[in-house]
């Protein structure tokens, strides 16, 4: 495992699993914002994404509510990219793009806003689980005609179905829920 990653590798062996729904959901500062994050785990997360994107490519970094807002704002404190958030609700701007978001657990509408034709964007969220946010998000920088330099998560669920995803995305760490406990893959 890449050492910038052992404090949220750490964190995660301690977190607690629940139900909903039939869906074993972990908790967990990175992707629910509780128990709190600790700075080492945020800036583990601006590390790793820094080490695996070449963000001298990049123009604005953007992440969708609420999860993915945390570590697009370490990211972009660390590196000076401008950041994006993609919101829940509609602001009503003229150039706003609104997307519907279906999860494994939730769905609603999302709208960005600040994406222009031309920006090369990082897209940056917390989990990868069925996809629908990640690809909802796509649509929508697509639908301004800005290019997509890559797609990040901080975690990505090997144990749950990524049907939905059509497009590629980079994992900092891939993990899974066994027996109740999570499981960071090496």
């Amino acid at each position: 495992m890449d050492p910038t990653l052992e404090p949220l590798a750490r964190s995660l062996r301690q977190a607690p699993v629940v139900d909903r729904d039939g869906y074993e959901y972990f908790v967990h500062g990175v992707t629910d914002g509780i128990p709190p994050i600790e700075p080492a785990v945020l800036r583990a997360v601006a590390d790793g994404i820094s080490e695996r994107v070449d963000l001298e490519t990049v123009d604005k970094i953007v992440a969708p509510e609420a999860m993915g807002i945390h570590h697009g704002t370490a990211l972009s404190v660390a590196t000076d990219v401008p950041l994006v958030v993609v919101r829940k609700r509609s602001y009503g701007f003229p150039e706003e793009v609104a997307v519907h978001q279906e999860t494994s657990y939730s769905e609603g509408e999302l709208f960005v806003n600040g994406v222009d034709a031309g920006d090369r964007v990082l897209l940056v969220d917390d989990v990868l689980s069925s996809g629908g946010t990640i690809e909802a998000v796509c649509d929508a920088l697509e639908a301004v005609e800005a290019e997509l330099v890559d797609i990040v998560v901080v975690l990505r669920r090997v144990d749950v179905d990524h049907a939905d995803v059509s497009r590629d995305v980079t994992s900092l760490l891939d993990v899974r829920v066994r027996d109740g406990q999570v499981e960071v893959l090496e």
